[in-house]
């Protein structure tokens, strides 16, 4: 839930990052013509189009999201169809993934044909693979940099990480792949060191480190400047090397992501909100790194939100957590507990904040001694005759 909640918040670098991912993958060399219609479908490529009928592809999705393939004199509508088959695609499969991403059929066969292979060394099966490119073929038809994607994936594997980690970071963040290898190797070398640097043990680094790459990626997409700006700020703040760890390891690398002005204005405005000492902050911080990386306007609406539901500031500062909270969530959950008498103003916010999985497990507890007998109905009572 916290990955979800800080990809939405967070304005400073990530958003960057972010937008890369929504980016288009492909950008076509025609992406300068329009959208096609009924009334220009005499412009299109006739041999194309009846190549994806015979496929089954709905002609009219492609032409209403990206027309333009529609448009290329040079198409392989046969070839992609035909490697798709080879690694197990049904027909309703293949018709699926071309809806999806009709740029496939302006990819060289050649080239998808290696990044066949490419992702293939890193599934343990073809039925794996056509699931992987049924749900995301867009990164699976990113068909460039593939000598580049070969190197890191084997960087990958040498530094220990599993394959079915390997083909998720194919899927969902497949841009570090097209880092320069010596990138991504200067970027570990940095990590390692930073982690040493902080206080951490040659024998736990390559846990942490492997976990930390698991729970985020884009952090490889840094630069070594950046981090070493972010730590440097941190250590000013206050922060040990130690917490600072602490904060690193919560975060999940995220914190490397953050520039010293947006965490400043966090800290700011957490300060003045809560009215407390320096030190009082750093420890609210401890207990929930996110106040680091919300923005104040999205910090203010979730105090706002509490303060509405009858929670005051200082149960907040007692379980400052439930701040991961989106306003949404927070009404729902207090719904709930309320439907079984429980007043969280007047109770703890630890059994409202947490993960789903935490607040269900917490609500259960509550609604099995709510619904406890006083007394054990079958239990023999000792009464004298």
């Amino acid at each position: 839930m916290l990955w979800k909640l800080l990809m939405r918040s967070q304005p400073c670098k990530l958003c960057s990052f972010r937008e890369m991912l929504l980016a288009p993958r492909y950008k076509p060399f025609l992406s300068c013509f329009p959208y096609t219609t009924d009334n220009q479908s005499n412009k299109e490529n006739q041999r194309t189009v009846e190549k994806l009928y015979k496929f089954s592809v709905d002609i009219r999705k492609i032409r209403r999201l990206k027309g333009w393939v529609l448009l290329e004199d040079e198409t392989y509508v046969e070839e992609i169809a035909n490697i798709l088959r080879q690694v197990g695609a049904d027909e309703t499969a293949v018709a699926n993934i071309l809806e999806r991403c009709p740029e496939a059929i302006v990819c060289s066969p050649t080239a998808v044909d290696t990044q066949r292979e490419l992702w293939q060394s890193v599934c343990k099966s073809k039925e794996e693979l056509v699931k992987l490119i049924e749900q995301f073929p867009e990164s699976f038809f990113t068909v460039k940099h593939q000598e580049i994607q070969k190197l890191n994936i084997q960087f990958f594997q040498e530094l220990g990480l599993k394959n079915v980690v390997i083909s998720r970071f194919l899927t969902t963040a497949s841009s570090i792949f097209h880092n320069p290898i010596e990138k991504n190797k200067e970027m570990i070398r940095i990590l390692q060191e930073s982690y040493l640097n902080l206080g951490g043990s040659e024998a736990n680094m390559k846990v942490w480190l492997l976990k930390l790459l698991s729970q985020n990626p884009f952090i490889l997409l840094n630069s070594p400047a950046a981090i070493k700006e972010t730590l440097e700020f941190l250590q000013e703040q206050g922060f040990t090397n130690f917490e600072i760890l602490q904060l690193l390891s919560k975060l999940k690398g995220f914190l490397f992501q953050l520039c010293p002005s947006s965490i400043q204005k966090s800290i700011s405005f957490s300060k003045k909100a809560f009215k407390c000492t320096d030190l009082d902050l750093k420890q609210l911080i401890l207990k929930c790194p996110a106040l680091l990386y919300y923005s104040g306007p999205v910090l203010e609406e979730r105090i706002q939100g509490l303060l509405k539901e009858g929670i005051s500031i200082t149960q907040i500062r007692e379980t400052p957590m439930v701040l991961e909270l989106t306003p949404q969530i927070v009404q729902y959950r207090i719904r709930k507990l309320n439907s079984l008498g429980y007043r969280i103003k007047d109770g703890h916010l630890a059994n409202l904040s947490g993960t789903k999985k935490e607040f269900e497990a917490n609500f259960g507890k509550i609604q099995a001694k709510k619904g406890r007998p006083l007394f054990n109905p079958v239990a023999p009572l000792n009464v004298e005759e």
